[in-house]
């Protein structure tokens, strides 16, 4: 049943019967027209569905028990198909060309919000669509976060480990009018999204060389990222993952820095992407859904140090029996631009 546009969704779409709906009160005489009862029990994905569309069905089927079923479509959801890898895997690749692209057009004392708009210009050049869909109530994103040297640690709403100045407070996240100068890093966090599905990829640049202790912090991110490639397979507790991650960044002596600040840092390390930012699993504290074969995960281990700025890595993986698999092929080492 379709508001708008029906005739679109007739051309578009492989579901053979399709009806037009004037009102969400045509429900039940459809379904009585279809030969459907109406129905004793009704699965909605409480998660996301607005209150009011709630009530309305709770008026229109009374009687009827009403069940939040979000929790199992993300589950399926979670696993994906050899069709929604394939298009994932481009996204991937196409995220790798986002990123070269950036030694292009990065130049000291332009404004993050300048050297974002050339990116982007860029993605949209090769195809992205555009609409980077999120999940969790109130979260929103236009593209990723580009963020440069002290902009990097600075915090946001968004449940991220990195949130930036924005163009203003109205926004409170993302790229802002801050110049962009030489030795300092340039995250640039941007997810391609390709016919629905997404890929989360993240890389450093530099103008000239880095300080030392920089460079070494981003060196141990890619350790971490290596062990977890490692430890991530089939019927591993997400939860797990994310505790032996922090195991691993208290020995590296990082774990004040570890995915952000003080009492806000996020407490995850990565989580699953498809058609949604945040799809199941989540590599988080306390999470006990165990990994399959087909997942897809976003991996982001990321140091936040104060006034400074970002250093770590993000990269889209599928779960396999051997480990993660990971789709973005651009060089993970920062990149120096002289």
């Amino acid at each position: 049943m379709v508001y708008k546009s029906t005739e679109r969704a007739k051309a578009e779409s492989a579901i053979e019967q399709i009806l037009h709906l004037d009102s969400p009160k045509s429900i039940p005489g459809i379904l009585k027209a279809n030969g459907h009862a109406r129905p004793a029990t009704l699965g909605l994905e409480l998660d996301v569905l607005p209150a009011n569309l709630y009530f309305s069905y709770q008026r229109l089927f009374q009687g009827t028990r009403i069940l939040d079923i979000s929790h199992y479509v993300r589950l399926i959801r979670a696993v994906k198909s050899e069709y929604e890898l394939k298009l994932m895997r481009h996204a991937a690749e196409l995220s790798d060309q986002v990123a070269g692209f950036v030694p292009n057009v990065l130049r000291e004392g332009m404004t993050e919000l300048e050297l974002a708009g050339k990116i982007e210009a860029e993605a949209r050049r090769l195809g992205h669509q555009g609409i980077v869909r999120m999940r969790l109530w109130g979260s929103e994103m236009f593209y990723g976060h580009l963020l440069s040297g002290p902009a990097g640690a600075v915090p946001s709403f968004l449940s991220s480990p990195t949130g930036g100045i924005g163009a203003s407070p109205a926004v409170a996240q993302g790229p802002g009018f801050k110049t962009i100068q030489r030795h300092e890093p340039v995250l640039v966090d941007y997810v391609f999204a390709y016919n629905g599905y997404l890929s989360d990829h993240a890389r450093i640049f530099s103008l000239g060389s880095l300080p030392q202790k920089l460079m070494e912090a981003h060196a141990a991110m890619l350790e971490v990222e290596q062990m977890i490639k490692k430890l991530a397979k089939p019927g591993v507790k997400s939860g797990e993952i994310y505790r032996h991650a922090v195991e691993k960044v208290h020995k590296l002596g990082y774990a004040d820095y570890f995915m952000g600040m003080g009492a806000e840092r996020i407490r995850f390390v990565g989580h699953g992407i498809g058609l949604e930012v945040d799809e199941y699993p989540f590599l988080a504290a306390g999470q006990q859904l165990e990994l399959q074969a087909g997942m897809t995960i976003a991996l982001e281990p990321k140091l936040i140090f104060p006034a400074k700025g970002v250093v770590g890595i993000e990269n889209t993986h599928v779960v396999t029996d051997d480990g993660l698999e990971q789709l973005g092929r651009f060089p993970q080492a920062i990149m120096e631009i002289l």
